[in-house]
C-alpha cells in the first residue's frame, strides 16, 4: 500500500489540468486519434523495408516497386500529412492550456488571503504565474506522441514475438533494466527541481524589488552590497544547475549504454538465428528500423524523465494556488449594498495578527458620515489595523463589523470593494497613463469624467500642464509624482469608484505644507458627503476633526474634538505634547 500512494498523489495533482483539457475533448481526441493512426501505420514501414529487401535479394523487381509504392504513400498520407494534423491540434491545445493556465493562476493568487502575501515572496508567485504555467504546457504535446509512440512499441513487442521469442525476451529484460534505472534516479532530479525552483524564486524576488526600489538602492549606497547577494544566489542556482546537469549527463550516459547494448545484442541474435536458419534477412531488415523506433523511444524517455519531475513539482506549486490547500479561501456574502449611508461600527471586535499577541480586545465603537474622524494613538495600538478589518483584508477573529447595519462578512466582494476605499501614505499606481488608471478602475470611464474627479483632488491644474496631460505616463509606483500628487490621484480615483467610505491611512504625515493644504482642502469637501475616518501620527493635521478617537491598549479610551481631549484624556495629551518637543 504504502507504494501506491505516490502514485495516486500524482494521478490527483493531474485534477486540475485534466478540467482544463476536457474542454477541449473532442479536439483532443481528434489529435489523439491522429497521431496513433499514424503511429500504427508507421509501423509497417520495419515490414515493408524488409519485405522490400526480400524482394530485391529474390530478384522479384516488380514486388520490390510495389513494397516501394505503398512504403511511399503510407509515409507522406500518414507519417507526413495525418502527423502533422495531429501535431498541430495538440500544439494549438497546449497553446490554450498554456493561456486558461496562468489567467487561472494569476486570479486565484489575487483571491489569496491576504497573509498568504507575507509568507510567500513575490518572486515565488510571480513564478508560480509565469515560469510554472508554462513548464506545465510545454510538456503537454511531448507526453502525447511519447504515450502514441509507446503503444506502438507494444504492437510492434507482438510482431518480434511472433517472429522470434528470443529477441522479443531480449528487449523485455532491456524494458525492466530501464524502468530499474530510472526508478533509481526520479528521487534525485525531483529533489534538485525542487530546490531550483526555490532559488529561482528568491533570485525573481531580489530583482523584482531591485527594480522597484532603484531610487531607494542608490540613495542608500547599497548597490554593492545587493549586487553581493545576487552574485551568490546565482552562484548557488549555477551550481544546483550544475548538480542537475551531472545527474542528467549521468542517467543518459547509462542509458545510451543500455541502447546501445540493445542494438547489438538484438542484431546479434538476428543474425545468429539467420545463420541457423531460424530467420530471414527481411526479419534481421525489419529489426533494424524496429530497434531504432525502441532506442529512439530510450532517447525520449530518457529526456522525458528530467522533463516529467519539473511538470510534477511545477505542478504542485500550482494546484497548491488553484487549490488553495495552503489557506483558507476568501470567502464573501451575498448582499449587495447600492447607496450606503457609510456608517460604520465595531461590535466587540477581538483581532491579533497570526502568530502575534493580541491588538484589538473587544473594541466597539462607531464612525459617522458626514463628519471628519480622526483615529490617534501610540504605535502599534491597533490604528492601522481597524482599516485592515473594514476593508476585510484581514478578519476579527471575535465580534462583528458593520457597514450600516449589514456585516461586512455578508457583502459581496465587488459591494465591500466598491463603498470602501483607503487612501495610504504611500498609495499605489499603475505604471500606465492616468487616464489608464482610471480605466483599470473604470473601464467606460470617459476623459470628462477623469477631469472632474481630478478637479475635485485640486490635481487637474497640474495635470495640464504636463506635455502629455492625462496620457502622461506615471513610472514604476507613480514615480513621476510626488507624494501629494499620488495621493491627490488615489483620492480621484477613489471618487471614481464612488465609494461611500474614504479612509485616510497616515495619509498626510510624509507631506510638505502645500500638499497638506491641497489634502487637507480635499477631505474637507469630502465630509458633506461621504464617511472619512483619518488615521493621524501627526495630531496638528486633525486638531480641526469634529471627532477624534484615542486608541490604547486595544480599546478607544476617549474620544471627543481636540479641545476637549486635552482637558479629559492624558494619553492624547501626552502624545501632543510629545509631538510639539519634536
Amino acid at each position: 500500500m504504502m507504494e501506491e500512494k505516490p502514485k495516486k498523489k500524482s494521478l490527483k495533482e493531474l485534477k486540475n489540468i485534466y478540467n482544463l483539457v476536457r474542454q477541449d475533448k473532442w479536439k483532443l481526441f481528434i489529435a489523439f486519434m491522429c497521431i496513433l493512426i499514424s503511429s500504427i501505420f508507421s509501423i509497417s514501414n520495419g515490414y515493408l523495408q524488409g519485405e522490400i529487401t526480400e524482394s530485391i535479394i529474390a530478384l522479384n523487381i516488380k514486388a520490390a516497386l510495389l513494397f516501394l509504392a505503398i512504403y511511399f504513400i503510407l509515409s507522406v498520407v500518414f507519417n507526413n500529412w495525418i502527423s502533422n494534423i495531429g501535431v498541430m491540434i495538440a500544439s494549438k491545445i497546449e497553446s490554450n492550456l498554456s493561456r486558461k493556465l496562468s489567467i487561472m493562476v494569476y486570479k486565484k493568487t489575487l483571491d489569496l488571503p491576504s497573509y498568504a502575501f507575507e509568507e510567500k515572496t513575490s518572486g515565488e508567485l510571480i513564478n508560480r504565474i509565469t515560469s510554472d504555467t508554462e513548464t506545465l504546457s510545454n510538456t503537454f504535446n511531448s507526453i502525447i506522441q511519447i504515450l502514441i509512440n509507446a503503444f506502438a512499441c507494444l504492437i510492434i513487442l507482438v510482431y518480434i514475438f511472433f517472429n522470434s521469442w528470443i529477441v522479443g525476451l531480449e528487449i523485455i529484460v532491456f524494458l525492466i533494466m530501464i524502468f530499474v534505472i530510472t526508478k533509481i534516479f526520479n528521487p534525485r532530479i525531483k529533489k534538485i527541481n525542487k530546490e531550483l525552483k526555490a532559488k529561482k524564486d528568491e533570485y525573481t524576488a531580489l530583482s523584482t524589488e531591485s527594480i522597484r526600489g532603484v531610487r531607494e538602492i542608490k540613495t542608500l549606497g547599497i548597490k554593492r552590497n545587493l549586487i553581493d547577494e545576487i552574485t551568490d544566489l546565482r552562484r548557488l542556482i549555477f551550481d544546483k544547475d550544475i548538480e542537475d546537469i551531472n545527474v542528467h549527463r549521468t542517467y543518459s550516459i547509462i542509458m545510451h549504454t543500455v541502447r546501445i547494448l540493445l542494438e547489438v545484442i538484438v542484431f546479434a541474435t538476428c543474425l545468429i538465428e539467420i545463420y541457423y536458419g531460424r530467420s530471414t534477412i527481411g526479419f534481421f531488415m525489419a529489426m533494424t528500423w524496429y530497434v531504432y523506433r525502441y532506442t529512439w523511444l530510450i532517447d525520449n524517455l530518457t529526456s522525458m524523465n528530467r522533463m516529467y519531475q519539473r511538470l510534477f513539482v511545477s505542478l504542485r506549486r500550482i494546484n497548491e494556488i488553484i487549490d488553495n490547500t495552503l489557506y483558507e479561501d476568501e470567502s464573501f456574502g451575498k448582499i449587495n449594498v447600492k447607496k450606503p449611508n457609510g456608517v460604520i461600527t465595531f461590535s466587540d471586535v477581538t483581532f491579533n495578527y497570526p502568530n502575534e499577541k493580541q491588538t484589538l480586545n473587544n473594541f466597539s465603537v462607531t464612525f459617522n458620515t458626514n463628519k471628519k474622524i480622526a483615529v490617534v494613538g501610540k504605535s502599534g495600538q491597533g490604528k492601522s489595523t481597524l482599516f485592515n478589518l473594514i476593508t476585510r483584508i484581514f478578519d476579527c477573529n471575535k465580534g462583528h463589523i458593520y457597514l450600516d447595519k449589514v456585516d461586512i462578512k455578508d457583502l459581496t466582494e465587488e459591494s465591500l470593494r466598491k463603498n470602501i476605499s483607503v487612501i495610504r501614505q504611500e498609495p499605489f499606481l499603475f505604471n500606465r497613463t492616468i487616464m489608464e488608471n482610471f480605466k483599470v478602475v473604470k473601464p467606460n470611464i470617459t476623459l470628462k469624467e477623469v477631469k472632474k474627479y481630478c478637479k475635485m483632488a485640486y490635481l487637474d491644474e497640474y495635470i495640464e500642464t504636463l506635455p502629455d496631460e492625462y496620457d502622461t505616463k506615471l513610472g514604476e509606483g507613480g514615480v513621476n509624482l510626488s507624494g501629494g500628487q499620488k495621493q491627490r490621484l488615489s483620492i480621484a480615483r477613489a471618487l471614481a469608484k464612488e465609494s461611500k467610505v474614504i479612509l485616510f491611512d497616515e495619509a498626510t504625515s510624509a507631506l510638505d505644507n502645500e500638499s497638506q493644504s491641497y489634502i487637507k482642502k480635499v477631505i474637507d469637501d469630502l465630509v458633506k458627503d461621504h464617511t472619512v475616518i483619518i488615521i493621524a501620527h501627526r495630531l496638528s493635521t486633525i486638531v480641526d476633526a469634529d471627532e477624534i478617537y484615542v486608541v490604547d491598549k486595544g480599546k478607544i479610551a476617549d474620544h471627543g474634538t481636540h479641545k476637549e481631549l486635552l482637558k479629559k484624556s492624558k494619553v492624547y495629551k501626552t502624545l501632543y505634547e510629545n509631538e510639539d518637543k519634536n
